[in-house]
């Protein structure tokens, strides 16, 4: 009887939308449950969104969605051929003039974490599934970002346009405003603001009959992390998937009803210092770098991280392309010196420091390795924990503005790859005028960006910009340094799911066993 009522409400919900099409139905009454911590609005967007390109889990970060092909015409000049028969989820066409209408709007107001808000210059029809894109000055990255600039419908656009901020865009509202496989039914999930809970159910507009297979998926983004745990561990399954602390691997092992599945990644943890609003003492490069030089990476990475990463020596995870080029040379500071020998010699620096970190309660595993490590070299850590992502990005994306109002030194977040094989994900820290940067005014590391935004990846120019960039950031000490972490997840035994090393969840691809809570 439940899963039948579930099944009535999405077919009455989908009704509203959308007319009825020959579709390959998920199973009915099939749900699944997800709890994501850390940027939740881009592991789900490409499930209720659509682009010219979605990420994937190979070699180049991406395949093709709403395109099929596309050629560099020169430099400034991109062609798209367009995927034809395709319609939103309210059942209106997708083909050229959709994609003149988004980028209109997207002109209006891009979103701001790249330069693609000042590269772009106009998008033209060719016919009726061919685009061309012009930019105004070469641009290495543009479809990287094309990845981004996702298409909504007309409806959408007059309601809501594009919304001009720091984060990508999503969906202001539930409703059927997008290309994907999943439509919003419940809540709303953006890089600033969040419900606690966003349901998701199956769209039957959706151009590959074949996906989704699941009918509801249930996400959850502000969780308190010990409960979430129990919940994933628990025979009733009330969560299926869920990021873990890595000290809870062993508990997850011995599990009956969860599996641990652990990948290498492309993800990275943020620590920035602050040196806008922050202690005034962390204006002092000797400072910063003497508290990088008393972490202790590779006991982290063995206790706090129960060996899931690898040791980094800047932000960028060495997975990057261009970035495993650079680690070869480049050490992190304990490598090339053992914290223990110069412990007197940092602790003439840093005794007497005293740092107020702002942090989601779900890496404090990461700071107990970390105070253990300033402790020793006379600094004390004051934690303000929050189990809100949206609480820390609303400190973190004024202070650069000098408007944060919690007084905070050292702010940490799930830095995790949503530009797809590109380290500009872990670089934009570092563009000093961005307001994801906490770095004071360095015109040479502008000016280094500015550089790498021409070049593409996989070139030797990338690679010697690349170098550059983690050079400067580490010999400045402008982030507090620790290791790339792996992706290590707890997993209902029941679900056939496969992660990305980046941060995606391709909801439509995972499937269910008979078994399953939902559906047995």
């Amino acid at each position: 009887m439940k899963c039948l009522h579930s099944f009535i409400t999405t077919s009455l919900f989908l009704s509203l939308f959308v007319p009825t099409l020959a579709w390959s139905a998920p199973t009915i009454g099939s749900q699944l449950n997800v709890f994501i911590p850390s940027l939740p609005y881009l592991y789900i967007s490409h499930s209720i969104n659509s682009a010219l390109l979605r990420p994937a889990d190979n070699d180049r970060g991406w395949d093709y969605d709403m395109a099929v092909s596309h050629r560099k015409v020169d430099d400034t000049t991109y062609e798209f051929s367009l995927r034809q028969g395709v319609k939103f989820q309210d059942g209106t066409p997708f083909n050229a003039d959709a994609v003149l209408l988004n980028m209109k709007y997207f002109k209006e107001a891009p979103f701001l974490f790249t330069k693609i808000d000042t590269v772009f210059d106009r998008a033209e029809k060719v016919d009726n599934y061919t685009v061309r894109f012009h930019l105004k000055e070469k641009y290495g990255q543009f479809l990287n970002d094309a990845i981004w600039i996702q298409f909504y419908t007309e409806t959408y656009l007059e309601k809501f346009g594009w919304n001009g901020k720091a984060t990508c865009p999503n969906l202001a509202e539930p409703g059927p405003y997008g290309l994907g496989p999943y439509i919003l039914k419940e809540g709303y999930i953006e890089g600033d603001r969040q419900t606690p809970k966003a349901v998701l159910v199956a769209n039957p507009n959706y151009w590959n009959p074949e996906y989704p297979k699941i009918e509801t998926v249930t996400i959850f983004t502000e969780l308190d992390s010990k409960k979430a745990l129990e919940m994933t561990l628990d025979k009733d399954n009330a969560l299926d998937i869920m990021p873990i602390p890595f000290s809870e691997k062993e508990r997850v092992l011995q599990s009956r009803y969860a599996k641990l599945v652990s990948a290498p990644s492309t993800n990275n943890i943020a620590i920035h210092i602050n040196m806008r609003t922050g202690n005034k003492r962390l204006l002092d490069k000797e400072v910063r770098v003497a508290l990088n030089k008393a972490l202790d990476q590779r006991r982290l990475l063995e206790k706090s991280y129960q060996g899931e990463g690898q040791i980094s020596p800047t932000l960028a995870a060495p997975l990057y392309p261009g970035v495993d080029k650079v680690v070869k040379n480049l050490k992190a500071y304990s490598e090339v010196e053992n914290p223990k020998a110069i412990r007197d010699e940092l602790k003439k620096t840093l005794d007497g420091l005293e740092l107020n970190v702002y942090t989601q309660d779900r890496f404090m595993y990461i700071w107990k390795g970390i105070d253990r490590d300033l402790r020793k070299v006379g600094v004390k850590l004051k934690f303000n924990i929050t189990n809100s992502e949206k609480d820390v990005f609303g400190q973190l994306l004024t202070t650069n503005a000098r408007k944060n109002t919690e007084d905070w030194d050292l702010l940490v977040w799930g830095d995790d790859d949503w530009y797809y094989n590109h380290p500009w994900s872990a670089f934009f820290v570092y563009r000093t005028h961005n307001a994801w940067s906490t770095i004071f005014q360095d015109n040479t590391m502008d000016n280094y960006i500015e550089q790498m935004f021409k070049e593409s990846v996989g070139t030797p120019e990338f690679d010697a910009i690349s170098e550059k960039i983690m050079r400067r950031a580490y010999n400045n000490g402008y982030m507090l340094f620790v290791p790339t972490p792996n992706k290590v997840l707890a997993v209902n035994k029941q679900v056939n799911y496969s992660p990305y090393k980046m941060a995606n969840i391709p909801l439509w691809e995972i499937s269910l066993k008979p078994t399953h809570w939902s559906t047995k």
